[in-house]
């Protein structure tokens, strides 16, 4: 506890007279002391604005000698204002305290993240399927980069890759370099912004896919559609994918049966840069994902340190509802993300404003802390249960057609087979796994090159056509 009855008493008449100085007359009539600051309500005289009380805000810091006071001018369900100072000491919010409560573990949330705690010291739990999702802005020091790996956690924490797969785009190449190699994986750890755009405009096309399926089956999201599947199976069943197409150098060739299909998020750390490098394309692949995946089961995380107009525009604030204001440098910054001030008031390493989905104000969350020792255990642990099973397709270069890479316009023919052909089906066959990516490991290829050697793979009759799992089977 940081304030004893009498220290909070003392600081409530501190107020109502640091207040008086300004010419505001207000009571304070409850105080409510959380983890990181405690919050003062009251009740303002008869004609005071409480415009009034924010415009003071900084001066009145000042005068009590604080680093910073934040004013909440409504709180919901009560006629009062609130003042938020902070704690002397302030409390870590470990992320271990907040998986085991019945929010979180609730098996009817679609997507739980562990947000951190209230003002009051209530756990807050996110769901990311309901959000749909989810945009982050903080400036250096306000502790984004632990927030996103919180909610990451909490949710590899909880599902296994049958349920979630992750799509992470790291232009900084460090933020989310811990997560390499986890099974939850689609693709490695994205990087180079042009393979951004490839993965962003893969999701595109998986989630029209979805749509597709779901029109097949007749129901209108992805938890429904998961059901009806399982059912199907579990009663010896066989619905068959209305989306997949013969291949004409595969004889005798099946179709794939359907399957459960898990959530799919994407998590761009630093996606101001994206957009700085690669412009439009990547910004309108953004905008149509928030605007359409949810029935889908895809859902978008969005991280910025530069939250201007130009990076978080109209469009794409208008689809992402739930945004997390971390500390950041100026009013302008906080109605960027908010359309509302107050961020820039906020403590940094983790002190956050949380606008929830159907939310009107922000609320005030201490977000959970997670050292960066913990997320590498847990990342271990995952990957000493399995390996990644990346699809390939998910890095095929945006203006490229799978099916024509290099094969037209003067590139290598099919008949030109590669040099190192023979060694790659030996890999192929010891392994008995054909990936594009286990090629580009171990013969150090570039994408285009182990593409084609798939190919011809595929054309020679070694390996089958991508299934609907994205997976290709060893046919010899």
């Amino acid at each position: 506890v940081n304030f004893t009855e009498e220290q909070l008493a003392r600081l409530s008449e501190l107020l109502e007279i640091k207040l008086q100085e300004f010419n505001v007359k207000a009571k304070v009539v409850e105080a409510q002391p959380g983890p990181v600051v405690t919050r003062f309500e009251l009740d303002l005289a008869p004609g005071v604005k409480a415009s009034k009380v924010t415009n003071i805000s900084r001066d009145l810091a000042r005068s009590m000698s604080m680093a910073s006071v934040r004013v909440v001018e409504v709180i919901p369900g009560k006629p009062y204002i609130g003042i938020e100072v902070p704690n002397s000491t302030r409390e870590m919010v470990r992320l271990i305290e907040l998986l085991t409560i019945p929010a979180f573990t609730d098996p009817n949330s679609i997507l739980s993240m562990a947000m951190g705690k209230d003002i009051s010291g209530n756990p807050v739990i996110a769901d990311l399927g309901k959000a749909p999702h989810m945009l982050v802005a903080g400036t250096t020091g306000s502790g984004k980069s632990v927030a996103v790996n919180s909610m990451i956690l909490s949710m590899l924490l909880k599902y296994t890759p049958d349920e979630l797969r992750l799509i992470l785009i790291d232009p900084k190449q460090l933020e989310l370099a811990n997560y390499n190699d986890i099974p939850h994986l689609l693709t490695p750890v994205v990087t180079d912004m042009k393979d951004a755009v490839s993965a962003l405009n893969w999701c595109v096309n998986e989630m029209e896919r979805r749509y597709k399926l779901m029109s097949f089956l007749k129901i209108r999201k992805l938890s429904d559609y998961n059901r009806k599947v399982e059912e199907a199976i579990a009663n010896g069943e066989d619905l068959i994918d209305p989306t997949w197409k013969a291949s004409d150098s595969v004889v005798g060739e099946r179709a794939p049966r359907l399957t459960p299909l898990p959530s799919i998020v994407i998590v761009a750390d630093e996606f101001a840069d994206m957009i700085m490098q690669v412009g439009k394309k990547a910004e309108e692949m953004i905008t149509r994902l928030a605007q359409k995946s949810r029935a889908a089961g895809i859902h978008l995380l969005l991280a910025t340190q530069r939250p201007s107009v130009d990076v978080i525009t109209g469009l794409i604030k208008a689809n992402i509802p739930t945004r997390v204001a971390l500390r950041v440098n100026s009013k302008i910054d906080s109605r960027t993300i908010l359309d509302a001030g107050g961020a820039e008031d906020l403590l940094g390493h983790g002190d956050m404003l949380f606008l929830g989905p159907g939310k009107i104000e922000p609320e005030r969350v201490h977000g959970a802390f997670i050292a960066d020792d913990e997320v590498n255990r847990i990342c271990d642990a995952w990957r000493e249960r399995g390996s990644p099973n990346y699809v390939d397709e998910i890095l095929t270069p945006f203006d490229e057609e799978p099916s024509s890479r290099g094969f037209e316009d003067g590139g290598e023919g099919s008949s030109d087979r590669d040099a190192l052909y023979d060694q790659c089906v030996a890999f192929v066959l010891e392994t008995r796994k054909a990936s594009t990516s286990s090629l580009q490991r171990k013969f150090s290829l570039g994408y285009n090159r182990a593409a084609r050697i798939i190919d011809q793979m595929e054309e020679n009759g070694i390996v089958s056509g991508m299934g609907a799992n994205g997976k290709r089977e060893i046919l010899v």
